[in-house]
């Protein structure tokens, strides 16, 4: 995390394909298709209120609704905290939701993973539902709620590429000590979600009209915590 936020034209077009490009070097972007309704497991009620906090802040700031209830899941965006990646093996029908769940937490454990998250896709290819894990160990469990919260929330609601914040956080550190989301990811998650764009695209291109958009999408202040 870094001291101070960038102003959203900072980021170049190559910056934003960036941050959709898989290993294999394609190009997969997809944002939600309907309402998100999270709910959190694994957290008292005041870290609870933080990570709703956050993902409705991140909401606004995309434009896009939240709801009490998914008719189809009931909940689509289920955070996991846990301290040991074997908890989840406990978790009732995670299985069901999570498929091969038991070599999936092998694999983490193995990488020394401290974060996961397994997304769904309607029909037109729009994100469903996501399940994020969270393992509260190590450098995770030194991090104060509200940035795993928030850093959370932004990495929920686009299907990023895999390394999109591997060398810089979403967010920043205000000099009062506040976490902020950075203005040109509040920017390119604003622009994301612009209606007159498709909820998915696996052709580079589209990170030039989302780039576009950046131009005149300019953050509201609504994830400060």
């Amino acid at each position: 995390m870094t001291d101070a936020p960038q102003m959203p034209q900072m980021m170049t077009p190559e910056d934003v394909t960036a941050h959709f490009t898989r290993p294999d070097g394609s190009f997969t972007f997809a944002r939600w298709g309907r309402p998100i309704v999270p709910v959190v497991f694994g957290v008292e009620e005041e870290t609870l209120e933080i990570v709703k906090g956050a993902i409705e802040a991140v909401a606004v700031v995309a434009g896009h609704k939240m709801a009490e209830t998914d008719p189809e899941l009931g909940a689509n965006l289920m955070v996991f905290f846990f301290r040991d990646w074997d908890e989840l093996l406990g978790v009732p029908n995670l299985e069901k939701m999570v498929p091969d769940l038991t070599p999936l937490v092998a694999r983490l454990k193995a990488a020394g993973a401290s974060q996961y998250r397994a997304f769904r896709f309607d029909d037109d290819g729009a994100i469903q539902a996501c399940f994020s894990f969270v393992c509260m160990s190590g450098e995770m469990a030194k991090q104060p709620a509200e940035s795993i919260a928030l850093a959370q929330a932004v990495q929920a609601v686009i299907l990023w590429g895999e390394g999109a914040f591997g060398s810089k956080s979403p967010l920043a550190l205000l000099p009062d000590g506040q976490t902020i989301l950075r203005p040109e990811i509040a920017a390119l998650i604003k622009a994301a979600y612009d209606p007159i764009l498709p909820p998915c695209a696996d052709d580079p291109s589209h990170a030039l009209r989302l780039f576009a958009r950046m131009q005149v999408a300019v953050p509201d202040g609504e994830t400060q915590h």
